[in-house]
């Protein structure tokens, strides 16, 4: 017996009624003991275990609408799958329907008119592959193995942010699927009001199966500046930084890691695993002009290491994949800065000598440029003033070291938060622990307003809640 979660909590059997909705499916319908169940559930946070009640593997848009229709019907608990890859877990949720986009990773690059059409179960590793065979590139993350959708409609940060902006500054068109099963094609001339919301306002007003983004000249090669730094020598490179980054062209888009030495076999082995802090900055134009740029950024003292030079903008893109390997735990949080006083340096340091997980890390990222010229009403992100963004990245693998790395993150929060403007950014957003406070930081009173509006006319039910929800009222 198949037992679903309805909206109210309540349970259903609705065995034969998952028999009619297979069968119109082109794609596959799981359940509990069916091959394939386990590893179709699995996140990639091994923090968020869920066991949904059944998982519709979505072959296209019409699978999408079949699906969102049959929740409809029987009033369920309705989970999206894009990626997998929100640190919050919101793409499972136990006893839920789940749709799984993960079959539409479907890229089709229109090369002439720059842009990109992406399914969307799609990542960035998929979307850059397509892209960069023509030079062209979407602003996206950092990490490839990340989803479109949940970085796309929650902002989306990466190293083009400020030469092009955010990845949903560069989202000019959408296919979504709305709570009452139907099909709405969105741009411009289209229900622009609801392609404002789709620009930053989380993943809670329908499923978007296709993404149509603008893409910009990039690459082949960039050039990308990869110092490593001891920690004893961080508050000189923080204020080398910051002096840096003041007055920085937008072709350079950079952040701070503080941790540990990676064990990387051009890092002499003596350091690995020491504390440090590393400038990673990508130059998005022409490697000789990057070199430049980027140059100061290498001589704030002396490095352990330095790793700089040209590389293929799809090998930036993957940097950091290997630190972020499936099923490990993870637990993120976020608030922006007003700028690097000399008390936030000072916080940073103490707080990278106390982690519990040396594969944690305090990353400070360097904002402005195109994404700051936004204004806070044109899209649903909101406010793009800050020039800094604190990410706390915990990162652990035993389950018994849980409580230790979760009460030290809220403690660094909690010790950032009288320097900060208070506000989160949605994709770096715990487990959306005090998640009204966080949207209302996130986007702004006039903005959440407007999504509410929104909301009420898309999801009036509020079936679509588990991601950064907009509740319609």
């Amino acid at each position: 017996m198949t037992t679903l979660t309805t909206l109210q909590g309540t349970t259903v059997d609705l065995d034969d009624h998952l028999d009619t909705l297979a069968g119109q499916l082109r794609g596959e319908l799981l359940r509990r003991d069916d091959a394939g169940y386990d590893a179709a559930r699995a996140l990639w946070n091994g923090m968020t275990d869920r066991h949904p009640a059944a998982i519709a593997r979505c072959a296209g848009t019409d699978d999408v609408r079949v699906a969102v229709r049959f929740a409809a019907d029987h009033d369920l608990l309705l989970a999206v799958r894009g990626g997998g890859h929100n640190v919050a877990g919101t793409a499972g949720a136990d006893g839920a329907l789940v749709v799984d986009l993960s079959p539409l990773h479907h890229v089709e690059v229109d090369a002439e008119r720059r842009r990109a059409r992406a399914g969307g179960g799609a990542t960035f590793g998929h979307l850059d592959a397509a892209t960069q065979r023509h030079g062209l590139a979407a602003p996206g993350g950092v990490v490839s193995a990340t989803g479109i959708g949940g970085l796309t409609l929650s902002g989306g940060i990466g190293w083009l942010r400020r030469k092009h902006g955010l990845t949903c500054d560069n989202l000019v068109a959408a296919t979504l699927v709305a709570a009452d099963g139907t099909v709405h094609q969105v741009d411009e001339d289209r229900d622009p009001e609801l392609l404002w919301a789709l620009r930053g306002g989380g993943g809670n007003l329908g499923v978007v199966t296709e993404f149509t983004y603008r893409l910009h000249p990039v690459g082949p090669e960039v050039f990308m500046a990869f110092a490593v730094y001891p920690l004893d020598a961080a508050e000189q490179v923080l204020r080398g930084y910051r002096d840096w980054t003041d007055d920085l062209a937008d072709e350079v888009s950079s952040l701070v890691v503080c941790g540990s030495v990676p064990e990387e076999e051009h890092i002499p082995e003596e350091h690995w695993g020491e504390p440090c802090v590393i400038i990673v900055a990508c130059a998005a134009t022409d490697t000789d002009r990057g070199e430049d740029l980027t140059r100061p950024s290498r001589q704030l003292a002396a490095p352990i290491a330095d790793l700089s030079g040209p590389v293929p903008f799809v090998e930036l893109q993957q940097l950091f994949d290997a630190d972020y390997p499936d099923g490990d735990r993870y637990y993120w949080r976020s608030l922006h800065l007003p700028g690097l006083s000399d008390e936030v340096i000072e916080r940073t340091i103490a707080w990278t000598m106390t982690r519990p997980s040396l594969r944690t890390t305090l990353d400070l990222w360097h904002l402005g440029g195109a994404l700051s010229r936004v204004e806070p009403a044109a899209t649903a992100y909101g406010d793009r003033s800050a020039p800094f963004l604190l990410a706390v990245e915990s990162n652990w693998e035993d389950p018994a070291d849980d409580d230790a790395n979760l009460a030290w993150t809220r403690d660094c929060v909690d010790a950032f938060e009288e320097l900060s403007t208070g506000r989160e950014y949605l994709n770096f957003p715990g487990f959306l622990e005090d998640r009204e406070a966080t949207l209302q930081t996130a986007h702004g009173a006039a903005n959440l307003d407007r999504l509410r509006a929104i909301k009420r006319r898309m999801d009036p039910d509020n079936r679509f809640r588990l991601h950064q929800n907009v509740a319609p009222s």
